[in-house]
């Protein structure tokens, strides 16, 4: 039997206009942060009718807000290689990659340095919770495993690691590579995992 409804075709324009609102968004915080541009920057960077904007989105802080998480996830992925160890050896080095690009040091600078109006408050908190979210699935496969002790703070976990990129990104901005990513594993895992007693020494 056939039909001669039309079939959604992949790539077509709707997906179209969300590649180009969104890189345009990317590079609007880039340029600006995001504090200084609206949705008609947006729309005339991106070339397209700034009501296609506000259908697909509704608002500005919703445009950010999906822009960063989409971003991130992309050059962010979640690693599942059976080892916590290697897990976070990887996400780790992602998130330096990541901070090493203008649009990562950009979005880095403009949460950090949004007011502290709750709009602001609202998109920082969205974003940090769902990548906070997404990341921790890492330390509770670790303690499904018995790598980890049950009750380890996943979100402790993940701020203790990506703290020190974040303090160098904004605060003294100093290069940092993947070897010091695997020292800062090394260093939280330390924390983390059980003692085991060497044999002759007491504990």
């Amino acid at each position: 039997m056939t039909t001669d409804q039309p079939r959604p075709r992949p790539g077509g324009r709707s997906t179209r206009v969300v590649q180009s609102v969104t890189q345009a968004t990317l590079d609007m915080m880039a340029d600006k942060g995001f504090a200084d541009f609206t949705i008609g920057d947006v729309a005339a960077r991106a070339g397209v009718n700034e009501a296609s904007i506000y259908r697909r989105w509704g608002t500005r802080d919703n445009l950010i807000v999906e822009t960063l998480l989409a971003s991130s996830q992309r050059s962010i992925p979640v690693p599942d290689t059976g080892s916590i160890r290697s897990d976070l050896t990887e996400l780790l080095c992602a998130i330096a990659d990541y901070l090493g690009t203008p649009v990562g040091r950009a979005t880095s600078q403009a949460l950090a340095t949004s007011g502290d109006e709750s709009r602001w408050a609202q998109v920082r908190f969205d974003f940090w919770t769902t990548r906070l979210a997404l990341a921790r699935a890492i330390v509770d496969r670790a303690v499904e495993r018995g790598e980890i002790p049950a009750g380890t703070d996943p979100r402790l976990v993940l701020e203790t690691l990506v703290a020190p990129l974040q303090f160098r990104t904004l605060v003294t901005r100093e290069a940092f590579d993947h070897r010091l990513c695997r020292q800062l594993v090394e260093l939280v895992l330390d924390g983390v995992l059980p003692r085991i007693p060497r044999k002759g020494h007491d504990t």
